[in-house]
This record gives structure tokens, sequence and C-alpha cells, in this order.
């Protein structure tokens, strides 16, 4: 019979839920989420929630149910050749070509850029990215304890910071939020638009990567049933999804109501800094600066020792562990020195490619247990959605790429005939079609 888990233990695992989770980005998109929203914060809130906290907590438990050892054992359901694809880019994503360096220009926005004259950005980035990437590859090389103990230390620290910053923003709002002018992305559509920004935070993709680490944590605790396992994720995970949407919602309020005085800022890192700035002076901003840089800086160590382990795993005979820690390393200090702007500009189209195929390999997985996990299914969903989310990739590319490539016709004929291609979700409903399809071939070949 399998162990019940105690009250503690649930806790344990919703931290440990939070821990992998929260990051950089999951503080700078609400807050300019908020800027841009305004009085339409509530609307493009409950859209964000969905894609930054239910849909990585779906992923978690879709993982569990599976029963599958890894993303490439599941995203193998459709193909050999497309798990190891769908695997590479999610992990290529999450780690080296967007999520990691985004921890040092995070980092960089909040605790130097503020005092530093525009011309200075540049170098004082290539120098700070390179002390940053150069102290990661030092602790991922040599994994230690430290970095245990720092996260134990810092994690509460970080969230009492933060603590403060919501209750002086509660209890001195910078302006009155129902004035505040909503950007043209928001004022239809609102819902949509939040939606899509939860795209950012790049949790649902890393839930189907860390939803092993919680299955395998549950396991050793003595639990094996996969409901069982569902279930138990489903109920440490209340904690941590509650504490996420308490700071999410807390963040979009802050961003909006700082209109009062500040204008919209080039990104969340910036207007985080301007900020906490405001409210507790500069001894207080670069105390909070140096919390979210070594959070930073334990996250970006956790992703470069995981992505590489992975690919180990997945090439066992072409580079060893410390060599894929050399060369992803090397990659996110590069891709840090275009900036946090340029990082999360190309970071979209890329997104709005593998978020459909993700959420969809997710919500199918997750009711697996309906069609006994047959593979026709998985596949026939799949098909119908991949040339949505092409399609979803090429609307989201720079004018100059568009221009480049000649695609630009793509996105006027999915305007014109793609029913909810205009929010985001053009996927939806071949995705839909293709599902239920799969279901049918599924009876029918059983």
């Amino acid at each position: 019979m399998d162990k019940k888990l105690t009250l503690k233990e649930y806790l344990f695992i919703g931290s440990m839920l939070f821990g992998l989770f929260f990051g950089a980005g999951n503080l700078i998109f609400p807050i300019q989420m908020g800027q841009m929203s305004g009085s339409q914060m509530i609307q493009a809130t409950l859209g964000f929630i969905i894609t930054a906290v239910g849909l990585p907590f779906l992923g978690i438990v879709a993982m569990g149910l599976s029963r599958k050892d890894s993303l490439y054992v599941l995203a193998s359901k459709i193909s050999h050749k497309y798990g190891l694809f769908f695997t590479i880019a999610l992990y290529l994503t999450i780690g080296p070509f967007f999520s990691t360096p985004r921890t040092a220009t995070v980092s960089f926005e909040v605790a130097l850029a503020p005092y530093l004259d525009a011309n200075q950005l540049a170098l004082f980035l290539f120098i700070f990215s390179f002390l940053f990437f150069g102290a990661s590859l030092w602790f991922s090389l040599r994994p230690s304890g430290i970095l245990t103990w720092v996260g134990k230390i810092l994690n509460p620290i970080f969230l009492g910071s933060l603590a403060l910053m919501i209750i002086f923003s509660l209890l001195k709002p910078m302006g009155d939020v129902s004035t505040v002018a909503v950007a043209e992305a928001y004022q239809s559509g609102a819902f949509f638009t939040g939606f899509l920004e939860g795209y950012n935070t790049m949790d649902a993709l890393a839930s189907l990567a860390f939803g092993i680490i919680v299955v395998r944590t549950i396991q050793s605790l003595g639990v094996t049933k996969p409901s069982r396992i569902a279930r138990d994720t489903v109920i440490a995970g209340v904690f941590s999804m509650l504490l996420m949407i308490v700071i999410y919602t807390s963040l979009v309020y802050i961003g909006a109501s700082s209109q009062g005085i500040f204008n919209v800022s080039e990104n969340g890192g910036i207007a985080l800094a301007e900020i906490s700035h405001h409210y507790f002076g500069s001894f207080g901003a670069i105390f909070l600066a140096i919390i979210i840089t070594v959070a930073c800086f334990k996250t970006a160590v956790g992703l470069i020792t995981a992505i590489s382990e992975m690919f180990v795993t997945l090439f066992p005979n072409k580079l060893s562990y410390n060599q894929f820690v050399f060369l992803f390393t090397a990659i996110s200090f590069g891709v840090a020195n275009l900036g946090l702007s340029q990082i999360i500009a190309y970071s979209v189209p890329v997104l709005m490619f593998l978020y459909p195929l993700a959420i969809t390999l997710i919500l199918v997985a997750l009711v697996s247990p309906l069609f006994k996990d047959h593979a026709i299914v998985y596949q026939v969903t799949t098909v119908f959605t991949m040339p949505f989310a092409i399609v979803d990739f090429s609307h989201a590319l720079p004018v100059e790429a568009k221009t480049f490539f000649r695609i630009g016709f793509l996105s006027e004929w999915a305007q014109a005939y793609i029913p909810l291609f205009n929010y985001g979700m053009g996927w939806l409903i071949p995705a839909t079609i293709g599902f239920v399809i799969g279901l049918v071939l599924a009876k029918v070949k059983k």
C-alpha cells in the first residue's frame, strides 16, 4: 500500500515546485504587463495565470500520469525523431538560447543598469555577464552543497523583500490603476494577450523537463501508484500555485500603479529597478538587486547543469558533461550580450511555435488513461497542430525577417481565414479536431 504523505512532505514538494519555476522571467513580465494593461489588468492577469501557473502544474501532473521517464520518452510517442527534435528545441529554449542568458541580463538590468549612462551599458554588460557566467561555469563543473545552502537562505530573504514591496505598493500606491492608459495590445482581447504573455515565463515548457524531478521526489517518499503521484503533486502544488498567483497578481498591480510616476519601461527589469528604488531608496534597491542577482545565479547553474546532463544522455558518445557545460555556458554568455530586450524579442517567435506543441502534448498526456496511451492520438493531434504553430512562428518574426524570407503573405492569409489567429490561438481548433480524429482512429485500430 502506498504511503500517505504528511503535511510537512506536501509543503516540501510545494516549496520545491516554487523554487523550480519562479525565476527571473517570473518577476519582469508581470510588472511590464501591468504597466501596459493598466485598467485591463484583471483580464490580462487571468490569462497570464493560466499559462504561467496552470499549465506548468498540468505538465507536472501529466508527466506523473504518463509513467514516462523523460520528456524525450513522452515526445517519442509521436515518433523517435520528433521526440529528439522537440526535446533538443525545448531544452535549448529554456537553456542557453533564452532562459539562461536572461538570468544574467535581468540581474544586470536591476543591479547596474540604472546607475550607468547609455553609452556604458554594452561594456558593463559584457564585464558583468563574463563574471556571472565565469562563476556559473565554476560551480557547474564542481557541483557543491553551497548552492543548496544559498537557495535556502536567499529564497526566504528574496520573498521577504518582495513582500515588503507588495505591502508598500498597497499602502502607498504610486497611482490610480483605473485611470492608467491601456496599451493598444490590451485594448481588445486583454485576456488572450495576457495568456500569450505567460509564454514568456517558459514554465509550461520547463514543466515537461522538470516533471520527472517531482515524480521521482514523490516516489522516493514511498508513493508509487501513478494516480496517487498525480494527486499528491496537485495537493503539494496548491501551496506553490497560490503563492505564485498572489505574487503575479501583486506584481501586475505594482506595474500598473507605477504609471502614476514612471513611463512604460523598455522591459520589466528596468521597471523593477525603478520601482524598488522608489520604495526603498538606493540602499534598499541595491539590497534587492543583490538578492535577485544571486537567485538568478543559482538558477543559471541549475539550468546549465540540468541541460548538460540531458545532452549527455541524448548524445552519450559525443561530448562529455564538462564539455557540454563549457559549450552551453559560452552560448549563454554570447546571447546575454544581446541585451534583455533583444533576448525577449528573439524568443517570442520560438515560444509561439513551441507552446502549442507543448500544450497539446501536456493535455493529451493528461487524459492518456482514457485511450490507453495510444500513440495515434498523440500523432494526429501533433500533425494537426504543427502547421499552425509554424504560421504563428512566422507571424511573430520581426518585419525585417518576414520581408527577407518573403513570408508576409502567411500572416495576411492567416488573419483572414484562421479562426482565433489574431488572438494567438489559431492552433486551438485544428488541435482539437486532430485530437478527436486521433481518438476515433484509436478506437478503430483497437
